[in-house]
């Protein structure tokens, strides 16, 4: 199946490592040209050269951090700068810690909607003129499943999250006359860097082994196992896609079955 993605160029955030490497790896193997960007320069590098050198394709690769206005400017204008235009962001930023309501500070609140709203809304923001000078666009949030199952432990992660699925609901109505298409995908228990981090926390907390944790929440899991990075971003490079070019405003999960509710 051809997706269309040839010439068209998509930034991905956080890319340097999980769904974000996997995504942007995707998109080039497609015939994309991709931008990509995470705080970590060295991890960021390896990752760029990986997907050169497995794709053939070409990636611009910037440092950047998602909590930093000014370095999310940069990062959208220079790519598309770069490449003379610009089609596709997918929005990734990680999570919020996990923790207890009563020990989450004022500060702690504002860090986590910084990282999981603002960076979200900033990157839609800088891009949309770009996608209204080629004629439409499509923005990806990569979100959670606890934006339709809240998730012990996560209280930042399932208040903030949720307001980025009404920002992209109401986005998609007043950005389609513009042909830009907006859509969230919610990973459920994939196999990443903040999943192992995550179980580990729990592991300590409830004094388990780590394995057993793993164990355990793979069990819950209907399919038996965890979702890969490579499974999520077929979905989000699809969504990206021409052949999806009726979806927008929509909120897709990606968990095998774990989400136990009907809407």
């Amino acid at each position: 199946m051809d997706l269309g993605l040839r010439g068209k160029v998509a930034l991905v955030a956080g890319a340097s490592q999980g769904m974000g490497r996997a995504t942007a790896l995707l998109f080039a193997r497609e015939g994309a040209k991709v931008g990509m960007c995470a705080r970590g320069e060295v991890a960021l590098n390896e990752a760029a050269q990986m997907i050169r050198r497995e794709s053939g394709g070409e990636v611009l690769a910037m440092v950047a951090d998602m909590t930093k206005a000014e370095d999310i400017q940069r990062f959208v204008s220079q790519t598309a700068e770069h490449y003379g235009r610009l089609d596709i962001i997918v929005n990734n930023a990680g999570g919020p810690p996990p923790g207890e309501f009563m020990k989450f500070s004022d500060e702690d609140w504002s860090a986590a909607f910084n990282l999981s709203f603002m960076s979200t809304m900033r990157m839609t923001r800088e891009a949309v003129p770009h996608m209204r000078k080629v004629g439409g666009g499509r923005v990806i949030n990569i979100t959670s499943y606890s934006v339709k199952e809240p998730i012990a432990g996560l209280v930042l992660s399932n208040a903030i999250r949720s307001s980025v699925i009404g920002m992209a609901k109401t986005l998609s109505r007043e950005l389609g006359r513009d042909n830009i298409l907006i859509n969230n995908v919610c990973p459920g228990r994939i196999d990443t860097e903040r999943a192992q981090k995550l179980n580990k926390a729990r592991a300590e907390r409830l004094k388990k082994p780590v394995e057993e944790i793993n164990q355990e929440m793979a069990a819950e899991v209907p399919l038996g196992r965890y979702g890969t990075a490579e499974e999520t971003a077929d979905l989000i490079v699809f969504l990206a896609s021409q052949r999806a070019s009726y979806i927008t405003g929509t909120t897709i999960q990606i968990d095998g079955g774990l989400i136990r509710g009907i809407q």
